[in-house]
């Protein structure tokens, strides 16, 4: 029997189709692999993606899974080898989730080496997590490779909860800060976008539904991302001129700006889509994402199975491609790998003809599936997660449901495709004389590292990771690093900051 999906329901309301183009079926070669499964205690329910950190391993977080069943961070090796790294709700008092609860989203990789997240409930002023009080708003934590937990802040310290409830994730920003939103709380209870710093000093940016009948948007589930520009973008997913969501900018002096209204699902054709998820941004300052509903499919103008969208930096609108039913949605959005296209993992359709896919997608709007997921299979069912290259160059992802049969507890997989090895820097942007993390593989014996072509001083400090400093002179563009083996370049490009 498979397990009921109110637990992907449920994970979706907290953090709150292949497409109708023809899609091609890949011909070259790709191998998908189930490197792991869950099984409760080494995670349960995985929703968002996984991170690489320094020591080559990869990291993400479950909503329902460790040793105390409210949720882990896991660690997981390119081999498959999975573990538990900390388990929350370990500090108990009187039933209370005082480290935090419900971890959905992947911590981030700081500049420090460490990990920082979120949980969306829990805290020190949370009441009984399994009774009728208030389980908590939730809290940012930081973690060590080795598994030592700090709570860096606890939303809702106060009531009202004007600082915001259930946070949605972090970035790292070029000033070293940490930026996410909350679905819900502040000023207006509609979420906010927030700073903090490493640590633990908290300041609200904006505060959603500040415009009236929210025409700014209201409750966000995704955090925002920083832009070429230095700029903070993002979407939510209800609220604006029409109630469908938006896509926001946020400058670094606060000016918030709607750059743009979705179409209302459900009452006539909206081609444009609604319900935006979550974006991405290449490096010519291109936005790309995915929306849950709207769109035309063959179904119908109003069917709403979702759309593949582009927002160039001059503002203009661009529908690359519709979902249909058959396929499901790609409720994680997009990532852009190293050869310039877009990945996307979707869920399985509500008819159950399969258990999800991962579809490519060019600039142009060419789409390609590279796999489909069958209903309980080896590989697990209902890819929710957003995809993750890891500086091998293979993709990585994880299912909510399956790995042991149509029972299991959500598996961990790689999607090897032919791309070619990278390296990654942490953060992605930063300003002159500031240390940068690059991490790759097969790193010893470098002799030079070049930020767009200008050389800067570092350290190799394994085989798996180099510590860097952003040189004088170096402007927005690639890292470049010489190896033994051949020069690997980086993706995102790095952004020098002013």
């Amino acid at each position: 029997m498979k397990r009921s999906k109110a637990l992907l329901t449920l994970g979706l309301a907290l953090t709150c189709a292949a497409f109708n183009f023809g899609l091609a079926v890949r011909s070259q070669a790709q191998t998908v692999t189930n490197l792991a499964n869950f099984d409760r205690e080494t995670g349960d329910a995985p929703f968002g993606s996984v991170i690489q950190a320094t020591n080559g391993r990869f990291y993400g977080a479950t909503f329902a899974g460790g040793f105390y069943r409210q949720g882990n961070i896991f660690e997981v090796t390119s081999g498959g080898e999975l573990r538990d790294v900390y388990s929350f709700c370990a500090k108990p008092l009187k039933g209370e989730c005082t480290d935090g609860a419900s971890a959905i989203w992947a911590p981030v990789l700081a500049s420090d080496g460490n990990l920082y997240g979120v949980t969306t409930a829990g805290g020190s002023n949370a009441g009984d997590y399994n009774g009728d009080d208030d389980p908590g708003s939730g809290t940012i934590y930081k973690l060590t490779l080795g598994g030592k937990l700090t709570t860096l802040y606890t939303f809702c310290p106060t009531t009202p909860c004007i600082d915001g409830q259930s946070p949605t994730g972090l970035i790292q920003g070029s000033d070293g800060n940490f930026y996410g939103t909350t679905t819900t709380g502040g000023r207006f209870k509609e979420g906010v976008i927030f700073k903090v710093t490493p640590e633990g000093a908290y300041s609200e940016l904006y505060s959603f539904c500040s415009l009236a009948s929210c025409a700014d948007g209201e409750r966000p589930v995704f955090p925002p991302l920083q832009g070429v520009d230095g700029n903070f973008y993002g979407t939510v997913g209800t609220g604006g001129a029409t109630g469908a969501g938006v896509v926001y900018k946020l400058t670094a002096s606060g000016t918030y700006t709607v750059l743009y209204n979705f179409c209302s699902y459900g009452n006539g054709p909206c081609p444009g889509g609604s319900g935006p998820t979550n974006i991405v941004q290449d490096a010519n300052g291109n936005l790309f994402g995915t929306t849950e509903f709207g769109g035309t499919s063959e179904r119908g103008e109003d069917a709403g199975e979702g759309i593949v969208f582009e927002i160039t930096p001059t503002n203009q609108y661009i529908v690359l491609q519709n979902f249909d039913f058959r396929h499901g949605s790609a409720l994680g959005g997009l990532m852009i790998a190293n050869d310039g296209n877009l990945y996307a993992a979707t869920i399985g359709d509500e008819f159950g003809t399969n258990g999800g896919t991962i579809v490519e997608i060019t600039p142009a709007g060419v789409a390609t599936t590279v796999y489909t997921f069958g209903e309980c299979g080896s590989t697990g069912y209902n890819p929710v997660s957003t995809l993750f290259q890891g500086t091998d160059g293979t993709l990585y992802g994880m299912t909510v449901y399956g790995g042991d049969g149509c029972g299991g507890y959500g598996t961990i997989y790689s999607v090897s495709n032919g791309l070619s090895p990278l390296v990654e820097t942490s953060p992605v942007a930063g300003k002159v004389g500031q240390s940068v993390i690059i991490l790759g593989n097969g790193l010893t014996g470098s002799s030079s590292v070049t930020f767009n072509g200008v050389a800067a001083s570092f350290t190799v400090e394994s085989d798996t990771y180099i510590q860097a400093t952003v040189p004088a002179g170096a402007s927005t563009g690639v890292v470049s690093v010489v190896t033994p083996s051949g020069t690997l370049k980086s993706n995102p490009q790095f952004v020098v900051s002013k």
